[in-house]
């Protein structure tokens, strides 16, 4: 019966390990850090244009809503690691979002990645949507 105390001591490690790791949810994809802040910040899924899984032209126009965001350079939109250059307008609970896919990107699948970061460093919320750019 030597093994018990070791099974209790284990048991008691395990516990808190999987507590911290179900409470700690700071710099993950979806809503990170902690506070009301950080869980408004999302994406209109069913406004983003072009919609997932479709196929445009290079150089198409994208757009999508951006809410719970304090300030439009938290924004950052990438494709391919590539920076897309965005313009934001305000329209009262979200900022309307604009920018062009690169002209340079033919015949690929691509994920529009957009960065939305809260007042805080460990406020970041990651989301996107895949699109076929043709030729």
């Amino acid at each position: 019966m030597k093994k018990a105390p070791f099974l209790i001591a284990l048991c008691l490690v395990m516990t808190h390990e999987i507590a911290t790791a179900q409470t700690d949810h700071s710099m993950h994809s979806g809503s990170g850090g902690s506070g009301a802040a950080c869980q408004k910040l999302k994406l209109q899924k069913n406004k983003l244009i072009p919609p997932p899984l479709t196929v445009v032209p290079p150089g198409s126009e994208i757009s999508f809503m951006a809410f719970g965001v304090d300030d439009p350079e938290h924004l950052e939109v990438t494709v391919k690691k590539i920076p897309i250059e965005i313009t934001t307008e305000f329209k009262d609970t979200f900022y309307l979002v604009h920018g062009k896919l690169p002209p340079e990107l033919k015949n690929t699948a691509a994920r529009l990645s957009v960065k939305l970061r809260g007042k805080t460093e460990k406020c970041i919320f990651e989301d996107g949507w895949l699109v076929k750019i043709g030729p």
